[in-house]
């Protein structure tokens, strides 16, 4: 497997439009613009991410250990397949994409923003976003126990996926036909 790191990247290989099995090692991407590149079946082993500005990018089947991912930013991307192993994303924002198939297992989003982003069958088993934004996000079929969404804008996602015995929604700020899913999920009956 080729081994990319930053001095590889800023030698040359960030201009590539196709990264495919190939080891990124410590990569530090911060404050980088990065638009309209594919990565299929790579690693990125603490790499981080901070502050950067992601376009159109796809990650493919890829798999993030360790990585760092304050205050990024991802627009328009795909993440299908993914895994991220020990990943922090406090205060990244994801803008539309599709991140469906990924598994963020206890993963800790922080105060993340994620938007209209497409989840399907993720799993978000043990994932923690206190404060953060999961608005509009289709988690058809999706794995979600065990969270903690304290204080998290969940407006405008099916809850249908939730399981919420086993997930901290305190303070969250849901509509009210959201509240009627939890509720019917608890096996409560809705009277008027």
């Amino acid at each position: 497997m080729k081994v990319i790191t930053t001095r590889d990247w800023d030698a040359g290989a960030g201009k590539e439009r196709r990264h495919e099995g190939v080891q990124f090692s410590a990569l530090d991407l911060c404050e980088t613009d990065v638009e309209g590149v594919e990565f299929s079946g790579c690693v990125f082993r603490d790499a981080r991410f901070n502050c950067s500005q992601h376009t159109d990018v796809a990650f493919l089947n890829c798999r993030f250990v360790n990585c760092n991912f304050f205050d990024a930013t991802f627009t328009n991307c795909k993440a299908v397949g993914s895994s991220f192993e020990g990943c922090s994303f406090d205060l990244t924002t994801v803008d539309g994409g599709d991140w469906s198939f990924v598994t963020l297992p206890r993963a800790d989003l922080g105060s993340a923003t994620f938007t209209g982003v497409r989840m399907r069958e993720a799993d978000l088993t043990g994932v923690r976003c206190r404060n953060g934004t999961m608005r509009g996000l289709d988690l058809s079929a999706a794995t979600l126990s065990g969270g903690d969404f304290t204080g998290c804008d969940l407006r405008g996602t099916d809850l249908h996926a939730f399981d919420p015995r086993s997930l901290e929604l305190r303070d969250a700020v849901i509509t009210v036909d959201q509240a009627v899913v939890i509720a019917m999920s608890l096996g409560l009956q809705i009277r008027d």
